[in-house]
C-alpha cells in the first residue's frame, strides 16, 4: 500500500478547521448589545445591573486597563428554532491562545443570579435545549478589562500593572455576538475526530493501530459532504464506531484526571481581580458538573472558597451543593498555595491550621492531601508540618521546570530534616493546565518514571488563571479516552482516591532525602525585599502578640483577642501566596501588600502594647520592665517573661587604626574595620581564631547585571556571576557611637544613581557584630550582594529552615550540587570545622549563596557567605525595589549551631521596655533545654482557655528537658497542629507535675495542650 498518511492528515486538519467546527453553529443571529462603564472599581451586582445602558456594536472598543464593564445582550429565538439547542456566543475579544490571561466576564440572568464565567475557550451561554420559538433573551455580563501583562513577546516593560500608570486607552473590540444553533452531533463529530488524530500522532508510524485509525479517520471524511455538514455528521460518526470502542491494553498506563484550575491568588492582577475570577471560574464549574455527571472538579485554598463565600453568595451556594455531594473537591487544606521556602515555621504551620479548619468547619471534609503544583521548591521542614496537620500526601508539578537535573521519580516518599516521610508525586504530564490533548496524555505515559512497579499517574485538567477550568470538551474527549486502544486510560479520579490506589500498587517506592530544590525561580528569594520584609515583621509581631496576649490574659483576665488575631493571620497567609511573597506579581500587588503589612503591623503594635501594659502594671510605679519575647533568656530576663531592667558594665572602645579605620573591641570579639569601611579581622576571643579570611574583606557590597534569559522577577542565571564590581570606594568612614556600652562605626558609599550608609554596631556583653546597612536603590537591572569572606574549611553548611536547618554543599562536585547557586534561609546560615563555626543571621534576608576557593598564599579555604539583598527587575513591577531600603546582618564569630538559633531569634524580636509598677513578669512555660526551642505560645483556638505551646529540637540532635509552667497545671495532651489530641510524636512527652518531660528527636516538633488547674 503507499504511504498516503501525511496527505489524509494534512485532509483532517483543513476539513476539520474550515468545514467540521464552523459548522457546530450552523445557524445564528445577532444579539443587541449595550454598556455602561463602572466609573472606578467593581461595583456590586446589584448596581451594575440597574446602570443606565448605551448602546455598542460588534467591532466597536471597550475596556481600559483593569475597568469593568455591564454589558446587556438581548434578542429573541426565531420561531424556526423551535425544539432545537440554542445558545449565546459570546465573545469580547477573546485571543483564544491565552485563556486566563485577559478579558474575563461573569453572566447574570435578569435576576441576578449568576450563570457561568466567559473566557477565551469558553464563550458559550446554554439558553434552552430544546428551544421554544418567540423565546426572549436577556443576560448581563460583568466583563473585566484585565489587560495583557504576558504578551506574545513576554517579559517587556509595562506600565500596565498597575491601575495608577496603566492609562485608559480600550483594550479590546466586541467580537461576536450572536444567538446560534447548537448542532451536538456536529460537536460529538469534532471530539472523535480531535481525539483520533492527536492519538495517531503519538503512535509509532509502523504500528498497526496508527494505519486503522487512519482509515477509520478517511471513511468519515469521505462521508462527509462538505456541503452539507450537518446532514452527513452522523454517518461520519458511524465510520469511527469501531476504532473508539477497541479497548486499551491491560498494560495501559492509567491517568487519573480531576477538573482543575490553579488560579493565583494574585500575580498579572491584584487580589481583587482574583476574587472575581475565582467566582467565574466555580460558576463554571457548578455548571459543567450538573451537565456532566462523570465530571469531577477539585479547588484548593480555602482563601478562595472563602472569597466566594464573601462576594458571590449565591455561587457559594451550588459549590456547597456540590460539595456536599462529592463532585466539587476541595484539596490541599491549606489556607492559600503558599511559597514553602521563606514562611516561618509557625506560619507554614498555619497555612495548614486555617485551610483544614476552614474545609472542616465548612463542608466537613479533611484533606489527607497537601496541593502545591506551582510552587517555587519545597523545604526539607515540610514533611513535617503536613504529617503533624493530619495529612500525608503530596501533590506537586512545578520541579519538572528545573533548568538541569531531571528529577529521578514521579511517585515516591519524600523524607524531611527529622526523618517524616510524604508519599509523594508529581504528575508525568509535566502541566497542572491539562487539556485532555493526545500529544499530553501521551506525555504523560511515555514521561512517566515508575514502568514497571507503578502504573498510575494524576492529570489536573483545566484551564487556570481565569481561564474558566475545565471544559465541556476536555470532559468529552475523557470519555472517548476512558478505555481507548493506543492510549493511556483516563477517568475522573478524586485526589484521595488516586493516592490511595498509588499508593496500595506502589508500597515500596523510592526515597528523597531533603529539600525539593527547583532549579529556577530562584531570584524569587530576593525580588521585592519590603514584601518580604513586611511578611517576616509580621510573623515576628503575631508570635509577640500571641504570646503576651495569652500571658495577659491568664496572668491578668485580660480578654484574648481571638476574632482579631484569626484575621491577621489569615491576610499574613494569603500574602505568603507563592507569586505574592516572591515578588513576582505586578506593582499594583506588591503597593496594596506594603500597605497592607503596614496597618497589620500598627494593629498588632496596638496588641502587644496593651497587654504588657497590662502586665506591667501601674505607670506610675516608676519601673522599667524588659520584655524579652524570644525563645531564649537575655540580659538577665526570661525567654516568654519581663524583668526590671538591669544597666550591665560597659567595656566597649573604639580606637583609630594608623593606616585608616578603626578596631572596634568588648572582650569577647575584636573587629577591625579598614579605611574602606570593610572588615578585614574579626577575632573570636574566647579561641583566638580569625573568622575573616586572609587577605579577605566582609561587609562587602558587590554589585552585578541582572538581565536573565527569562522570568525577569524570578529568575537570576549562574551567568550573572561573570561581572562583578566591588563596592570599595567609601564617602565617609567616622566613628558614630564610642561607647561604653555600645561602639559603632558610619561607612557611607555612592554608586551609580544609589546611595548606601552602614552602621557596624558591637554591643557589651555581645560576641556579635551588627550591620544596619541603609540604601537609597535606584538602579535597573541589577543585583546587590552583601559578602563575607570567611576562614572556615567545609563542605556543607548549614541554612536555617522551619523548625530545624538542612545542609548544603559548598562545593560544586555534582550538577545537583551546583545547581544551588541561589538557595533560601530563614534566620541563618552556619557553617563550621569540628570545634569552631561561624554564624551570620538576619532577620529578613532570604536569598544568599556559598562558594569555596583554596587561597594560593597559604592553602587554606576561604568560604564566602553572600546575602543577596536588591534586585531591579523591569517585569513585571518595572519600579521594583526603587527607594529606601533597610537591612541588617550579624556576624557570629565562635557560634555553635545553638548560638545561630539564639542570635536568629534575637535579632528579630528586639526587648521591648515598658514603664509600670510590677517588679517582673513570670514566664508562662520555661525550658531547661536551651535546644528545645518554643516557637509559640498561645491561647487555644477553641475559646477553652487552654495554652497550646508548640517546642522543637532545634539542634539536630536528640534533646532531653522539662517544660515547666508557672501556673497549676490540670492535663498535658499532645496534640496535631489543629490543636486536637494526637498520638503521632514519637518522642516522649510526659506529664510531670506542673510540667512537662520531652525527650525529642532530631528536629522533632511536638505540640503541647496544657489545661490550667482552675
Amino acid at each position: 500500500m503507499h504511504d498516503d498518511r501525511t496527505l489524509v492528515e494534512a485532509r483532517l486538519k483543513r476539513v476539520l478547521e474550515e468545514r467540521i467546527r464552523p459548522a457546530v453553529y450552523p445557524e445564528s443571529v445577532p444579539l443587541t448589545v449595550s454598556v455602561w462603564t463602572a466609573p472606578g472599581e467593581p461595583v456590586p451586582v446589584v448596581e451594575g445591573l440597574a446602570a443606565p445602558r448605551s448602546p455598542i456594536a460588534v467591532g466597536d472598543a471597550w475596556g481600559a486597563p483593569w475597568s469593568t464593564s455591564w454589558l446587556t445582550v438581548s434578542g429573541t429565538v426565531p420561531e424556526a428554532w423551535a425544539g432545537r439547542t440554542v445558545e449565546a456566543l459570546i465573545d469580547l475579544g477573546f485571543d483564544a491562545n491565552m485563556p486566563g490571561f485577559q478579558c474575563e466576564g461573569l453572566v447574570y440572568r435578569p435576576d441576578g443570579s449568576p450563570v457561568k464565567g466567559l473566557n477565551p475557550q469558553n464563550q458559550w451561554v446554554r439558553i434552552a435545549a430544546p428551544a421554544a420559538g418567540g423565546e426572549p433573551v436577556l443576560l448581563h455580563v460583568e466583563a473585566a478589562a484585565n489587560p495583557v501583562i504576558l504578551d506574545y513577546h513576554p517579559f517587556l516593560l509595562t506600565e500596565l500593572g498597575d491601575r495608577e500608570t496603566a492609562g485608559d486607552e480600550p483594550q479590546y473590540r466586541l467580537a461576536r455576538m450572536d444567538l446560534a444553533v447548537f448542532d451536538e452531533t456536529v460537536w460529538q463529530l469534532v471530539l472523535d475526530l480531535e481525539v483520533l488524530g492527536e492519538l495517531m500522532a503519538e503512535l509509532p508510524a509502523d504500528g498497526a493501530r496508527r494505519w486503522e485509525l487512519l482509515r477509520a479517520v478517511e471513511r468519515a471524511l469521505d462521508a462527509i459532504d462538505l456541503q452539507d455538514v450537518n446532514g452527513t455528521a452522523a454517518a461520519a460518526r458511524s465510520c469511527l464506531v469501531e476504532v473508539l470502542a477497541a479497548p486499551a491494553a491491560p498494560s495501559a498506563h492509567r491517568i487519573g484526571a480531576i477538573g482543575h484550575a490553579h488560579i493565583d491568588s494574585a500575580w498579572l492582577w491584584p487580589l481583587r481581580e482574583t476574587v472575581r475570577k475565582v467566582a467565574r471560574t466555580a460558576a463554571n464549574m457548578t455548571a459543567l458538573l450538573e451537565d456532566e455527571p462523570d465530571f469531577l472538579y477539585t479547588m484548593s485554598q480555602a482563601q478562595q472558597f472563602a472569597w466566594i463565600k464573601e462576594h458571590r453568595p449565591e455561587v457559594y451556594a451550588r459549590v456547597k451543593k456540590a460539595v456536599a455531594d462529592g463532585r466539587f473537591v476541595p484539596a490541599g487544606g491549606m489556607w492559600v498555595e503558599s511559597d514553602t521556602n521563606m514562611p516561618s515555621s509557625e506560619a507554614m504551620a498555619r497555612q495548614f491550621v486555617h485551610g483544614k479548619r476552614f474545609f472542616l468547619s465548612e463542608f466537613g471534609v479533611e484533606n489527607e492531601e497537601a496541593w502545591l503544583p506551582d510552587t517555587f521548591g519545597f523545604t526539607g521542614g515540610l514533611p513535617q508540618i503536613i504529617r503533624n496537620a493530619g495529612s500525608k500526601w503530596l501533590l506537586t508539578q512545578k520541579i519538572s521546570w528545573s533548568q538541569i537535573n531531571k528529577f529521578p521519580h514521579h511517585t515516591f516518599l519524600w523524607e524531611g530534616i527529622d526523618g517524616t516521610r510524604i508519599f509523594t508525586h508529581f504528575p508525568p504530564v509535566d502541566t497542572y493546565n491539562c487539556s485532555m490533548k493526545g500529544s499530553e496524555i501521551a506525555h504523560a505515559a511515555r514521561n512517566f518514571k515508575d514502568k514497571g512497579v507503578a502504573r498510575h499517574s494524576l492529570a489536573p485538567t483545566g484551564w487556570g488563571d481565569g481561564g474558566g477550568g475545565t471544559t465541556r470538551e476536555m470532559v468529552g474527549k475523557a470519555a472517548r479516552l476512558r478505555d481507548l486502544e493506543g492510549s493511556a486510560a483516563v477517568r475522573w479520579q478524586r485526589p484521595a482516591e488516586f493516592f490511595a490506589e498509588a499508593e496500595a500498587e506502589y508500597p515500596k517506592p523510592p526515597v528523597w532525602v531533603g529539600e525539593l530544590y527547583l532549579e529556577l525561580h530562584r531570584a524569587t528569594l530576593t525580588s521585592q525585599a519590603r514584601t518580604k520584609q513586611g511578611n517576616r515583621r509580621s510573623e515576628n509581631l503575631l508570635r509577640e502578640a500571641e504570646l503576651w496576649c495569652a500571658t495577659a490574659a491568664l496572668r491578668t483576665g485580660l480578654a484574648y483577642p481571638y476574632e482579631r488575631l484569626d484575621r491577621i493571620w489569615k491576610t499574613v497567609l494569603l500574602h505568603q501566596f507563592h507569586d505574592i511573597l516572591p515578588g513576582s506579581s505586578i506593582a499594583w500587588v506588591h503597593r496594596e501588600a506594603e500597605a497592607t503589612y503596614a496597618g497589620l503591623a500598627a494593629e498588632l503594635e496596638e496588641l502587644i502594647g496593651a497587654a504588657q501594659r497590662a502586665l506591667a502594671g501601674d505607670p506610675a510605679g516608676g519601673r522599667e520592665l524588659v520584655f524579652n519575647g524570644a525563645p531564649h533568656g537575655r540580659s538577665a530576663v526570661p525567654a516568654g517573661g519581663a524583668a526590671v531592667a538591669v544597666a550591665g558594665p560597659g567595656d566597649c572602645a573604639v580606637t583609630a587604626r594608623e593606616d585608616g579605620g578603626f578596631v572596634l573591641d568588648n572582650g569577647l570579639l575584636r573587629v577591625v574595620v579598614d579605611g574602606d569601611g570593610l572588615v578585614v579581622s574579626a577575632v573570636d576571643a574566647a579561641s583566638g581564631r580569625e573568622a575573616v579570611a586572609p587577605g579577605g574583606r566582609a561587609n562587602l557590597l558587590q554589585l552585578h547585571p541582572d538581565f536573565p534569559n527569562m522570568w525577569d522577577a524570578w529568575d537570576v542565571d549562574q551567568f550573572y556571576r561573570n561581572t562583578v564590581t566591588d563596592l570599595v570606594a567609601a564617602d565617609e568612614v567616622a566613628v558614630l557611637t564610642e561607647g561604653p556600652a555600645e561602639v559603632a562605626v558610619r561607612v557611607a558609599r555612592s554608586f551609580g544613581s544609589s546611595t548606601v550608609t552602614q552602621t557596624l554596631t558591637l554591643r557589651a556583653g555581645s560576641g556579635r557584630l551588627d550591620i544596619d546597612t541603609e540604601v537609597d536603590w535606584h538602579e535597573a537591572e541589577k543585583f546587590l550582594k552583601l559578602a563575607f569572606p570567611l576562614d572556615v574549611h567545609t563542605e556543607r553548611y548549614a541554612a536555617e529552615t522551619q523548625f530545624g536547618h538542612q545542609f548544603r554543599p559548598t562545593h560544586t562536585n555534582t550538577s545537583w550540587d551546583a545547581a544551588k547557586f541561589e538557595a533560601c534561609n530563614h534566620r541563618f546560615v552556619h557553617l563550621a570545622e569540628p570545634g569552631w563555626g561561624v554564624a551570620l543571621v538576619t532577620p529578613s534576608t532570604y536569598g544568599h549563596d556559598v562558594t569555596r576557593a583554596v587561597r594560593a598564599e597559604d592553602g587554606g579555604t576561604t568560604t564566602t557567605v553572600r546575602f543577596s539583598l536588591l534586585r531591579a527587575p523591569r517585569f513585571p513591577d518595572p519600579r521594583t525595589d526603587q527607594g529606601q531600603h533597610r537591612f541588617r546582618h550579624s556576624l557570629v564569630p565562635g557560634a555553635e549551631i545553638g548560638d545561630a538559633v539564639r542570635e536568629g531569634y534575637a535579632v528579630g524580636l528586639p526587648e521591648r521596655r515598658v514603664t509600670g509598677s510590677a517588679e517582673a513578669v513570670r514566664p508562662l512555660v520555661e525550658l531547661d533545654q536551651d535546644a528545645l526551642v518554643v516557637s509559640a505560645v498561645k491561647l487555644a483556638d477553641d475559646g477553652s482557655g487552654d495554652l497550646v505551646v508548640r517546642v522543637y529540637e532545634s539542634g539536630g540532635g536528640r534533646a532531653r528537658g522539662r517544660l515547666a509552667t508557672s501556673f497549676a497545671l490540670a492535663a498535658a495532651v499532645p496534640c496535631d497542629l489543629l490543636e486536637r489530641p494526637w498520638d503521632g510524636t514519637r518522642g516522649e512527652v510526659v506529664a510531670d507535675g506542673d510540667g512537662v518531660r520531652l525527650a525529642l528527636r532530631p528536629f522533632e516538633l511536638v505540640t503541647l495542650r496544657l489545661t490550667p488547674a482552675r
